[in-house]
């Protein structure tokens, strides 16, 4: 079933692996073609899963793989195709990230995830409390 909560389901196993840094279940996530790709902060884009899955061996292998959390996901789906769109935080560091999935033999799995820093709004949002920080 195409739904918003089992693409909100794949996109936390996403972050929860990347947490864990559990290796197989990233691998597990992302489809099994050459047209995935991503695009890590500061990185060039990384394309087909050989690269992709290689890029994430590096960053959950290394002792200085950032603690990350993921706020406010957002998922909007157009057929087979989904993506959620939200803010990672890395310590006081936000950036916006945009998972894009695609569903593959009843499963959601990982086509394209990118993400950049961005300024997180200083005042509070209405009625006082915590901004919206993704609109």
């Amino acid at each position: 079933m195409v739904d918003k909560a089992s693409l909100l389901a794949a996109n936390a196993a996403f972050y929860t692996a990347f947490r864990i840094r559990d290796l197989a279940g990233m691998t597990s996530l992302w489809a099994d073609d050459d047209t995935v790709s991503c695009i890590h902060p500061g990185w060039p884009a990384i394309i087909g899963r050989k690269a992709v899955v290689g890029s994430w061996r590096n960053i959950l292998g290394s002792e200085h793989s950032p603690a990350i959390s993921c706020h406010d996901p957002y998922a909007i789906i157009s057929g087979d195709e989904g993506r959620v769109l939200c803010i990672e935080k890395i310590g006081s560091m936000a950036l916006a990230a945009s998972n894009h999935f695609r569903q593959i033999e009843g499963h959601w799995k990982l086509v394209h995830h990118q993400s950049s820093p961005i300024a997180l709004p200083d005042e509070p949002g209405e009625n006082g409390g915590q901004p919206s920080l993704v609109h």
